[in-house]
């Protein structure tokens, strides 16, 4: 992130792509991902030709999974900092 070029104030300037709004949004769908992942697990693990395919849908879900952690974990340190100042 870059600071604000003003001396007096020095706020960290946030672009859109790194709002609040689209971090809870990215979690939203990779909610939906991570859910979709599982739904494909539970039919990987049901039918005997697709067993050999499951680590498909598992790549899926840890992708996913750590795609919500780091976003997580962004708005963590962005609320403490805030409340720090």
């Amino acid at each position: 992130m870059r600071l604000d070029p003003n001396p007096i104030y020095r706020k960290i300037i946030i672009p859109w792509y790194d709002s609040r709004t689209v971090c809870f949004i990215m979690i939203a769908l990779m909610a939906a991902v991570f859910l979709f992942s599982l739904t494909g697990i539970s039919a990987a693990h049901e039918t005997l030709e697709y067993r050999e395919h499951i680590w498909v849908p598992l790549l899926i879900a840890f992708m996913s999974a750590g795609v919500i952690l780091s976003t997580v974990i962004r708005l963590i340190k962005r609320y403490a900092a805030q409340h720090k100042e």
